[in-house]
């Protein structure tokens, strides 16, 4: 019993103690899972820069293409680009072994890091690369500081630099500031491929939870009917009495 308290307490605080890890103020990013356009414009993004290291193990490529309105040629042209069937769980396949010889470690599954870490966090994280040669992959993030992993969306981005706080120091960063033409996207456009890639993440997290809120507004509807009348019958049978 005491174990399962201790569990309970340390998954409850964990999305906070990641959260408050840096002192970097978050932007709140408003994630529409009703988009379906914007959703699958996620899932491309995610299967295309993503899933080489990182996977959603906890989904399924069919269950993504019902949700998410795709038809079944379109998942295999465009989200299937190995030997997986619909039905197979969306795995990386990248090896661990190599993983751990490459990055020291194995990534994490992305199944649930919406939920972990918030759709704030995810959305900062990916906008915060900038250049640093004293990392091993030439990079470096602001929300998540000696980061471990490439910038995947280094190529839409472009190359973007950290302004520190004081002139010719290497302490925080005072601003990012993306290096023109150095990217296949406008700062616009990659606003949007990265808010659909969180989207898409906050889907994966919880694929019922638009459908849940949905239902939710129903089932207070008829509490709040149902409320009515055992108001009056409560009524009806206390006026005797009183």
């Amino acid at each position: 019993m005491l174990f399962r308290l201790m569990a309970l307490l340390v998954l409850t605080c964990m999305p906070l103690a990641l959260k408050g890890a840096e002192n970097v103020p978050f932007e709140k990013v408003r994630v529409d899972l009703s988009d379906k356009a914007a959703l699958q414009e996620g899932a491309r993004t995610f299967v295309n820069f993503c899933m080489g290291c990182h996977g959603t193990q906890y989904q399924r490529y069919e269950h993504v293409a019902r949700d998410l309105s795709i038809p079944e040629d379109v998942l295999q042209k465009t989200l299937i680009f190995t030997e997986a069937k619909p039905g197979d769980h969306m795995t990386s396949s990248m090896r661990a072994e190599d993983a751990m010889g490459w990055f020291g470690a194995v990534p994490p599954d992305l199944t649930l890091v919406a939920r972990v870490r918030g759709e704030d966090w995810l959305y900062h994280y990916l906008k915060g690369f900038y250049e640093d040669p004293s990392r091993p992959w030439g990079v470096n993030n602001l929300v998540y500081p000696n980061v471990a992993m490439p910038n995947v969306l280094g190529a839409l981005q472009g190359r973007q630099a950290c302004l520190p706080v004081e002139e010719n120091s290497a302490g925080s960063c005072r601003e990012l500031v993306v290096i023109s033409g150095t990217g296949s996207q406008t700062a616009e456009q990659f606003d949007q491929t990265v808010r659909h890639l969180v989207a898409f993440l906050a889907y994966s997290a919880d694929p019922n939870k638009e459908k849940a809120e949905r239902i939710g507004v129903y089932v207070l509807a008829y509490l709040a009917i149902l409320f009515v009348f055992a108001y009056l019958l409560k009524r009806e049978y206390w006026k005797d009495v009183q």
